[in-house]
């Protein structure tokens, strides 16, 4: 597991198929073949199709033709997901120097994991908080769910009972703080989608 950095934000840029150098950076982290064992010609046309579709915010029907219909796209979609491609493209991410091929991507690749959290859950929300690359949150980070501040605010429990009335006093007063906390810790039920997408 990398170490965390900073927290940065990517700019939002308009899409453009994959460069070369930018094919050559990702082509080891993306699976070669489909699961019956097939090679897959059109690999870098399905990425630029995936890419094209996520950046856009697109629903699958309307991912532009030329690399397979949208059925296979959103299909592949989903088996690069369970396989762990974008885990592995975000810790490339956090450990490459920047001016490595994949950062001239970054903004594509947060934009594609931004959908796959909806396969992946809170793991892979987890995961991102503790990168450090927010701009791959599917939202802003303070009304997703955040384990490790639960896990902060369980620690912060009482051990014992105070004795005193102004102990108790102060104790419930810092059950108020913790049951706030432990609400953001949980992040919002429901994310409205105008603020999913104005979330760069």
């Amino acid at each position: 597991m990398p170490l965390p950095h900073a927290p940065r934000l990517t700019t939002p840029l308009p899409w453009s198929p994959l460069s070369d150098d930018a094919w050559l950076a990702l082509l080891p982290h993306v699976l070669p073949r489909s699961p019956a064992g097939r090679r897959i010609s059109d690999l870098r046309a399905r990425m630029n199709a995936i890419f094209h579709t996520t950046a856009h915010h697109a629903p699958w029907r309307e991912t532009p033709g030329g690399a397979g219909t949208p059925d296979t796209i959103a299909r592949h979609y989903r088996r690069l997901t369970r396989a762990g491609l974008w885990e592995r493209l975000l810790i490339a991410l956090a450990e490459a120097p920047p001016k490595h091929p994949l950062r001239s991507i970054e903004h594509l690749i947060v934009r594609a994991c931004r959908r796959a959290h909806r396969l992946l859950g809170l793991p892979f929300l987890l995961l991102i908080r503790r990168i450090g690359l927010r701009s791959a949150l599917p939202a802003p980070p303070w009304l997703l769910p955040d384990p490790d501040l639960s896990e902060v605010c369980a620690r912060s429990l009482p051990g014992a009972l105070p004795s005193t009335r102004a102990g108790l006093a102060a104790l419930r007063t810092r059950l108020r703080s913790l049951k706030y906390l432990l609400k953001a810790a949980a992040g919002r039920r429901r994310i409205p989608r105008s603020v999913r997408l104005a979330w760069p």
